[in-house]
C-alpha cells in the first residue's frame, strides 16, 4: 500500500532536486521531478542495501543510466540515510561537492557507477547482471543463495537512442540475464523538444524482439502499479525485464512539466514558488518534514538487518561447505593472483613469435591458475588468440562458464567488463583489434575515468595488418590512448615482454591497462624481460658512453635493434631503449629515467609505426622521429614497413647523418 508519507517522500524528491539545481544555477530538473514516483518505490519497496555500507557484497545494485537526473540519485541516497548530508545537496556541482553533476564512482557513497555519457549505465548494469549470474553459479549451493542479488537501471529515451543501449540490451536477452531489471523513464521529451523529432520507434517491441520482458505501466504517478510491475519482473528468472513507465518531465511545475524547458535548466524562482505551491509544500528550502527524516533511520536499520542476516548464511554455508571459505577468498580477496604474481617461474616464456599468441598462451596460462578470469572478444577470438579453452562460453544454458560471446558489439564489451569489475569477483578482459577502439573508446575512457583495473587485449596493432589496408591498420591509435588519462597502455617488444604486460595488467588494480599486440610473428630481442615491468629500459648498450640512444616499442624494437648492430659494428657508441609503457615508465623516479634517458646524450632517434607526435618527449626537440603521419595501405606487412621505411637500414643511416651534423 502507497501510503501519505510516502506521497511525501516523493515530493520530498522533487522539491529537493530543484531547489539544488535552482541554487546551482545548472543541471536538469526534469527527470528526479518525473521519475520521483518510481524511483522511491524502487528503493523503498524492493531495493536490498544497506546505507552505512554501501559495498555489501549481496547488495541489489542500482544504476542511474540517464546520469543527468543525478539529482534524483543524491535525493533518494539523502533521504535514505547514506552518508549524504543536506549540506552536500547545498553544494550540488560545486567545486570540491559530493555532489557532482554527473554521478561519480568512488566520490558519493552509493553510486555504482559512473555515468552521464547516455547509455553507458545500462551496459554497466548488464555486465553487474553477468557478474552476478556468474559467481552464483560458482558459490551457490541448495539452503544457501549467498550471491543473490538484482540490478536494477533506470535509463530514459536518450539511453534507448543511443547504440550502445541496443548492443548491450540484444546480449542481454540472448544470455537470459533474469536478474536485470530497467526501468524506462518514458517522458518522450529530449533536450530538443518532443523525441517524435528523431525517436517514433516502438521500443518495447524492440526489447520483446531481443527476448526481454516488456510490462507497461501507463501512469508514473502509480506508485502501485509500478510495484506491481517489479514484482513481476522480479518472477520472470529467464529473461530481463524492461518496465516500461509513462511520466511526465517535471511534474508538479505547472509552467514547465511536460516541455523541454524542464529538461536541462533549473525552473525558475517563480516556477519553483508555483511548483511548491502545487505539490503543497511548506518546508523552508533544503529542508525537509520529520516523516521523511525518519526514513532514514528506518533504511539504515532495515540495511543492517539484511546485511547480518547474509553475514549468518554465509558463516552457515561456510560451515556446512567447508571447503568453500578457502574459495571465496580466493576469488574476493585476489589470493590466487598474488600467488600468481610471486611466481617468476610463471612469466617465463621464450618463443619467437606474435605477441598475441603469446599473449594467448598467458592468457590460458591464467586461466589454469585464475578460475575467477572471464571475458571474450568482439567476435574475433580466433584471431586475438583470446580464448580460453576447456573453460567453456558463458550463456543461459552455461552460467558456469568463463568464455564471453559478445558478439559484434565493441562499445557495450567495453561497458559491461566496467560493469563486470564493478561488480566485483571477477577479472574481466576484453579484446579486438586494436584499429576497433574507435567504436569502444567512450566506454574505455570510463575505465580510466573509474579506475577500473580492465584488461584491454588489443590486436592486430600497426601496418603489419598487412592486405587488410588502411581501414584495418592503426595509425593514430596509440597515441589517441597515450593521451587519455588515466589508462595504461603496454605494446611488448616479443614474447617476453608480452608476458610481463600482463604481469603488470594483474598488477594494476587502480586503472585499465591495454595491451597492443602484433599480428606478425616477431623475433626474440636481447635483453628484453623483466625491466619491462618498468615502462622503459636499457636492453642493449655500449662498452664505452652512448653517443645515440635509439628507441621505440612493440614490434620496432626488433628493427632498432637491427640498427644498433650496425651501428655498433662501425663503432658508434649507441644505446638501445625499450619504452613499452610511458605511464609506467612516467612512474618511476627521475633518478631511474635519467639513468635510461641521459640529458647528456642529445641524438635520439625513435620508430614505432603509427604517428609521430608525442615522441618528442623522449626524443628531444633535435631527435628524429620515424613513424607513420599517413594512412597506410593494402599489401603484405613486410612489404608495407619496407616502403615505409621502417628497416633497420633505414634507422642507422638517420642515425649516421645525425652524428655527422653534430
Amino acid at each position: 500500500m502507497i501510503t501519505e508519507r510516502d506521497r511525501l517522500a516523493i515530493n520530498s524528491i522533487r522539491i529537493l532536486s530543484a531547489e539544488a539545481v535552482q541554487k546551482a544555477a545548472s543541471g536538469h530538473p526534469g527527470l528526479p521531478m518525473g521519475a520521483a514516483a518510481m524511483a522511491f518505490t524502487l528503493w523503498d519497496r524492493v531495493l536490498r542495501h544497506n546505507p552505512v555500507n554501501p559495498s555489501w557484497p549481496d547488495r541489489d545494485r542500482f544504476v542511474l543510466s540517464a546520469g543527468h537526473g543525478s539529482m534524483l540519485l543524491y535525493s533518494l541516497l539523502h533521504i535514505t540515510g547514506y552518508d549524504l548530508s543536506m549540506e552536500d545537496i547545498r553544494n550540488f556541482r560545486q567545486m570540491g561537492s559530493r555532489t557532482p553533476g554527473h554521478p561519480e564512482y568512488g566520490h558519493t557513497p552509493g553510486v555504482e557507477t559512473t555515468t552521464g555519457p547516455l547509455g553507458q549505465g545500462l551496459a554497466n548494469g548488464v555486465g553487474m547482471a553477468i557478474a552476478e549470474t556468474r559467481l552464483a553459479r560458482e558459490f551457490n549451493r541448495p539452503g544457501f543463495p549467498v550471491i543473490d542479488h538484482f540490478t536494477y537501471v533506470l535509463a530514459g529515451d536518450g539511453c534507448m537512442m543511443e547504440g550502445i543501449t541496443s548492443e548491450a540490451a540484444s546480449l542481454a536477452g540472448t544470455l537470459g540475464l533474469g536478474k536485470l531489471v530497467v526501468l524506462y523513464d518514458d517522458n518522450r521529451i529530449s533536450i530538443e523538444g518532443s523525441t517524435d523529432l528523431a525517436f517514433r520507434e516502438d521500443v518495447s517491441a524492440r526489447y520483446r524482439a531481443y527476448g526481454w520482458q516488456v510490462i507497461e505501466v501507463t501512469d508514473g504517478e502509480d506508485s502501485a502499479a509500478v510495484l506491481e510491475a517489479l514484482e513481476d519482473a522480479r518472477k520472470d528468472s529467464g529473461r530481463p525485464s524492461l518496465i516500461r513507465v509513462r511520466t511526465i518531465i517535471g511534474y508538479g511545475s505547472p509552467a514547465k512539466q511536460g516541455t523541454a524547458s524542464a529538461h536541462g535548466e533549473p525552473l525558475g524562482e517563480e516556477n519553483l514558488k508555483e511548483a511548491r505551491e502545487k505539490l503543497g509544500w511548506k518546508e523552508e528550502p533544503f529542508h525537509l518534514p520529520a516523516e521523511v527524516i525518519s526514513l532514514a533511520d528506518e533504511h539504515r536499520e532495515r540495511g543492517r538487518q539484511a546485511e547480518e542476516g547474509w553475514h549468518r548464511m554465509l558463516e552457515a554455508y561456510f560451515s556446512a561447505n567447508p571447503e568453500m571459505r578457502a574459495h571465496w577468498e580466493r576469488w574476493f580477496s585476489r589470493q590466487d593472483v598474488e600467488s600468481v604474481l610471486g611466481d617468476p617461474e610463471f612469466w617465463r616464456y621464450e618463443k619467437e613469435e606474435a605477441t598475441r599468441s603469446a599473449s594467448g598462451v598467458i592468457l590460458n596460462r591464467l586461466a589454469g591458475r585464475l578460475a575467477n578470469l572471464m571475458g571474450g572478444s568482439a567476435d574475433l577470438a580466433p584471431s586475438t588468440k583470446t580464448l580460453m579453452k576447456d573453460h567453456g562460453d558463458f550463456s543461459a544454458d552455461n552460467p558456469g562458464g568463463s568464455n564471453l560471446r559478445f558478439g559484434v558489439r565493441e562499445h557495450a564489451m567495453a561497458a559491461i567488463a566496467n560493469g563486470m569489475a564493478l561488480h566485483g569477483g571477477l577479472i574481466p578482459y576484453v579484446s579486438t583489434f586494436f584499429v576497433f577502439t574507435d567504436y569502444m573508446r567512450a566506454s574505455m575512457r570510463l575505465s580510466a575515468l573509474m579506475g577500473l583495473p580492465v584488461i584491454y587485449i588489443l590486436t592486430h596493432d600497426s601496418i603489419g595488418v598487412g592486405e587488410d589496408g588502411p581501414t584495418h591498420q592503426p595509425v593514430e591509435h596509440l597515441m589517441s590512448l597515450r593521451a587519455m588519462p588515466g589508462i595504461r597502455l603496454f605494446r611488448p617488444a616479443d614474447s617476453r615482454e608480452t608476458a610481463y604486460g600482463w604481469k603488470s595488467a594483474l598488477e594494476e588494480q587502480k586503472a585499465p591497462t591495454v595491451l597492443v599486440l602484433t599480428r606478425q610473428n616477431l623475433p626474440l630481442v636481447p635483453g628484453t624481460g623483466e625491466g619491462a615491468l618498468r615502462g622503459g629500459y636499457v636492453l642493449r648498450d655500449s662498452t664505452e658512453k652512448p653517443q645515440l640512444i635509439l628507441m621505440g616499442s612493440g614490434s620496432e624494437i626488433s628493427l632498432l635493434n637491427g640498427a644498433w648492430e650496425i651501428l655498433t659494428e662501425q663503432g658508434i657508441p649507441c644505446r638501445l631503449v625499450s619504452l613499452p609503457c610511458w605511464e609506467l615508465f612516467e612512474n618511476q623516479s627521475p633518478e631511474y629515467r635519467e639513468s635510461v634517458l641521459p640529458s647528456e646524450v642529445t641524438c635520439r632517434i625513435s620508430a614505432e609505426a603509427g604517428v609521430t607526435l608525442g615522441w618528442e618527449r623522449y626524443a628531444g626537440s633535435d631527435g628524429v622521429l620515424i613513424g607513420l603521419d599517413h594512412f597506410g595501405a593494402s599489401a603484405p606487412g613486410e612489404e608495407l614497413f619496407r616502403a615505409f621505411g621502417f628497416t633497420p637500414e633505414r634507422i642507422a643511416g638517420e642515425a649516421e647523418r645525425m652524428l655527422d651534423r653534430k
